[in-house]
């Protein structure tokens, strides 16, 4: 499962979004907000693959679009994760805003939790997702067709390219944090050792000097 888009919204209002690869999905994303009920609540719409999970908060949206129509927790974990930080940061300012206010600001923090909700296993742990199970477990699932007016279409797009680059880029950076415990695990090694070759150096100039008070050497060193 991959969260591949997110957005915050008032209403059909855009305040911020940030996509992990190119698509029309954000054509397709005006379409639903122009569709999703204002009362609070959350919700999943599959479109062929892809499921966009929503959850309305004090008449704000917190949307995202992922790949995989199996898995609802870590998504809606997201969304729940991205709503506090959004209220935290702006306060009141979120109802008055205009479009795109916050994307600057909160654009980054969309790309930094999406790729710790993708990449980090303790994001689905049992004891994270436990609380929030039952929640998840009463979100309803329908096709996006039945949303749409009759004669109303939409074509989701994905580049599929994109979506390659995005697991390579994902395995790269696994193979340098890899790499990188690698070295500092040998830098370790090599600390210790240099500390025992130390050591045993230390012991046997302290037995050969008469103790740690190198007396014997010094004694040695006044008679030459």
């Amino acid at each position: 499962m991959t969260i591949v888009y997110a957005l915050c919204a008032r209403g059909k209002t855009v305040l911020a979004e940030f996509t992990a690869t190119s698509g029309n999905f954000p054509t397709v994303t005006r379409v639903l907000l122009s569709k999703i009920p204002p009362q609070d609540g959350k919700m999943s719409y599959v479109y062929d693959k892809y499921v966009f999970h929503y959850v309305v908060d004090a008449g704000i949206t917190y949307l995202c679009m992922a790949n995989d129509n199996r898995k609802q927790r870590v998504p809606f974990a997201f969304l729940e994760d991205i709503r506090r930080r959004f209220r935290s940061q702006f306060g009141d300012a979120i109802h008055s805003a205009i479009a795109f206010s916050f994307n600057e600001e909160f654009a980054p923090t969309l790309q930094r939790q999406m790729d710790f909700y993708n990449s980090d296993p303790s994001s689905d742990t049992i004891g994270q997702v436990k609380s929030q199970l039952q929640d998840v477990k009463g979100v309803m699932v329908e096709n996006i067709e039945k949303v749409l007016e009759r004669g109303e279409k939409i074509e989701l797009l994905v580049d599929k390219t994109d979506r390659l680059n995005q697991t390579a880029f994902k395995f790269e950076k696994t193979s340098k944090q890899l790499k990188n415990a690698m070295f500092w695990k040998t830098v370790r090694m090599y600390a210790m050792g240099a500390a025992v070759v130390g050591l045993v150096g230390l012991f046997i100039a302290v037995s050969a000097c008469g103790g740690f008070t190198f007396e014997k050497c010094r004694s040695d060193d006044d008679g030459n």
